[in-house]
């Protein structure tokens, strides 16, 4: 199964993460009856992280697959192996995540082949069920059962993306980049840096984000900022921590970095 895992949504220390808005509670009351439910967002603006939060604190086991191009609607679903000699069937995430009630999570959804998103309608209906044509089973989904998708929406083109029809079987939910004192606090918690050395960062990414005209296939992400920030409470100096966590994973272009590394030159000194 490759990229296909499942996590645990039950932690030692549950995923931490701060609410942009209602999105906590939209999140529950659409688990609580029973809605499949879309999130929106740009890459590394916390999706996965919050699908996680949300997994944790209803108390759900969380399986999470990350799609891609070659993922098939077997992989989600199960497959026969053999196994000892034998024939056997072995359930896919989505097969296991219907059948204890859980939470599936299919991460930009997307990038999977169309295959993937047709096996997804019967759960998406009042009907809330999984076909498995190879096994003849009908699995019935639980009311605990919930199937969470996301995708980056200024990353699509008209070769992926979801079908209107696809679309319209979900409640959405549009997440961006926290405001600035909202990510202080969590790439604070998440790199353990003091606040105020994080707030230079914090302005470095609004800059970068505000910039136009430039370049970059995506913004400086929260993510790119815990690492920059995780770099520099190791003892790596904030210029050199920036150029590896944030310059050098956004761009390959030398005229993009160079300005990229002005934007630095002019919030660190």
């Amino acid at each position: 199964m490759g990229a296909v895992a499942g996590i645990r949504a039950a932690q030692a220390a549950p995923p931490f993460y701060v609410p942009q808005g209602r999105e906590c509670e939209l999140f529950e009351v659409a688990w609580r009856q029973r809605l499949p439910l879309l999130l929106k967002g740009p890459t590394g603006c916390g999706k996965t992280r919050f699908v996680a939060h949300m997994a944790d604190r209803l108390g759900r086991r969380l399986h999470t697959v990350s799609c891609h191009d070659d993922l098939t609607a077997a992989d989600l679903t199960g497959r026969y192996l053999l196994k000892g000699g034998e024939t056997v069937w072995l359930d896919g995430p989505l097969t296991r995540a219907v059948r204890e009630g859980g939470i599936c999570y299919l991460d930009e959804v997307v990038e999977a082949r169309k295959d993937v998103t047709v096996v997804l309608h019967p759960l998406t209906d009042d009907r809330r069920v999984l076909p498995l044509e190879r096994t003849g089973e009908l699995v019935a989904a639980p009311d605990e059962f919930m199937l969470v998708v996301s995708y980056n929406p200024g990353y699509q083109n008209i070769l992926k993306s979801l079908k209107p029809s696809t679309r319209q079987r979900f409640v959405a939910i549009g997440l961006d980049f926290p405001r600035p004192e909202v990510e202080l606090r969590v790439v604070a918690a998440e790199s353990g840096l003091e606040a105020e050395r994080v707030r230079p960062l914090i302005n470095l990414a609004g800059r970068v984000r505000g910039l136009k005209g430039m370049d970059l296939e995506e913004a400086a992400s929260t993510r790119l900022l815990v690492y920059a920030a995780t770099l520099i409470r190791a003892g790596i100096d904030a210029p050199t921590a920036i150029e590896h966590a944030l310059i050098e994973p956004l761009s390959d272009d030398p005229d993009v970095k160079a300005g990229l590394r002005e934007l630095v030159r002019a919030s660190f000194g």
